[in-house]
């Protein structure tokens, strides 16, 4: 598959290379896992040092990195080098001298290898930075340990970087592009569940692509195999971030992805206090996000939470709910589930997909739901120009027929009440406008 839409970062990464021929440059690079990090970096730097950091032993580390060293930048290197730290140093030095790219994948693994080498980078990094010309690219996958590591006050590399960039999921726009090329005769329906699917993590859309899985049926036939990389993806990728007690997460995913939003709900089905657990999805592992009202006062109860990642969505859906059929592999008996709970629940995909769409088209400050206590009187989409006075209030169906403009217009009275001197479009959005 070719390299798709990273235009920006990789001019970014470029400049920054620049850059660090006159003064050493550090860039933090952090994305969960599949979201194309490793094919950024390669397809930015033709000549690099790429290291990536393993769990093994330091010294069997050293020894795997000393090979690349030698080959890249044909250099040979005498005597024993079992600690990075020493390895570290003798890059810096040899930086002062020579300019070139050195990544380091999966930094942050290095804290179960031996913390102590972040001080001693840090050290090094202070005494050479100024008369270096290093690019030093620091790429990792689990959002908490990198956060601890560059944004922690008490945690030696805080403040050293010079850049950070966050990868995210495809747009809907690149969704579009990839079927525009593979798959020309593609429907919106098609397009729907691609984007659910894949969740524009490009891992995912490759093998998609690939396995030329364009239709709903094809991309399930896909997932629900004996050979899918995606029947365990959501345990491999989220028990290293969560630790002993990943199954309390993963219990409250699998809720939130059922559609028990509320912490009451949540709450009363578990049987325990959940706003640590709730609080730390959020904040440090930026797996969930609130969703509030538009308008809705600081500090509001009418709360909801959402699984950020799509795929993550349909994994707890689907796969971690009825994994007892999957560890029987009667995949066609949890593939006839999702066909049968498939136009409820591709629904919610359908707001996100056109709040994601009215985002890129850039005209508005704020785009949000709305509902009001009790879950009345929910609207779908609202999306305001605060400047220009103007707002656009939508309904979502998969089903044209199914949207009714007059409801809509009564649904929203309270919400534009608030609003007199705004200018005021009631739209409807359905699949036959994606």
């Amino acid at each position: 598959m070719k390299f798709y839409n990273r235009e920006k970062e990789l001019k970014k990464l470029k400049n920054i290379k620049e850059l660090s021929k006159e003064r050493a440059k550090m860039t933090i690079i952090i994305g969960r896992r599949r979201i194309g990090k490793t094919t950024l970096i390669k397809e930015a730097y033709s000549k690099k040092l790429y290291f990536f950091v393993s769990k093994k032993n330091e010294a069997l580390l050293c020894e795997e990195f000393i090979k690349i060293i030698q080959q890249q930048l044909d250099i040979k290197i005498f005597g024993e080098i079992r600690r990075f730290k020493e390895l570290f140093e003798f890059l810096m030095e040899l930086s002062t001298k020579k300019d070139f790219t050195l990544i380091i994948d999966e930094f942050q693994e290095f804290l179960s290898i031996n913390k102590s080498l972040y001080s001693d980078m840090q050290n090094i990094w202070d005494s050479y930075k100024d008369r270096s010309q290093m690019n030093l690219i620091l790429s990792g996958s689990i959002y908490s340990l990198m956060k601890l590591i560059f944004e922690d006050r008490k945690e030696p590399l805080f403040g050293r970087a010079n850049s950070k960039m966050e990868l995210k999921a495809f747009s809907v726009i690149t969704l579009k592009e990839i079927l525009e090329d593979y798959s020309p005769n593609y429907s919106s329906d098609d397009l729907l569940s691609f984007y659910i699917l894949t969740g524009g993590v490009a891992k995912y859309v490759e093998i998609f692509v690939d396995a030329k899985a364009f239709t709903l049926n094809e991309q399930l036939d896909l997932i629900f195999d004996d050979y899918s990389l995606f029947l365990d993806e959501g345990k491999n990728l989220l028990i290293e971030e969560f630790g002993k007690e990943y199954t309390t997460y993963f219990s409250i995913l699998s809720l939130i992805a059922s559609s028990k939003t509320s912490r009451m709900e949540m709450e009363s089905i578990l049987e325990r206090n959940i706003g640590g657990y709730l609080d730390r999805m959020e904040n440090e592992y930026r797996i969930i996000k609130k969703v509030k009202p538009i308008f809705a006062k600081e500090g509001s109860r009418t709360i909801k939470y959402e699984i950020i990642d799509n795929f993550f969505n349909f994994w707890f859906r689907f796969i971690y709910k009825y994994r007892s059929a999957i560890e029987l592999e009667n995949y066609e008996y949890v593939k006839n589930i999702v066909r049968r709970d498939y136009e409820t629940y591709s629904g919610l995909f359908l707001e996100r997909y056109f709040q994601e769409k009215l985002r890129l088209e850039f005209k508005y400050s704020v785009i949000g739901n709305y509902w009001e206590r009790g879950n009345l009187n929910e609207i779908d989409i609202v999306a305001i120009n605060e400047e220009e006075k103007r707002m656009v209030i939508g309904e979502v169906k998969r089903n044209p027929k199914k949207i009714d403009l007059y409801k809509l217009e009564q649904k929203a009275l309270k919400l534009t009440a608030k609003l007199k001197k705004y200018d005021i479009e009631y739209r409807g959005f359905s699949l036959f406008d994606m």
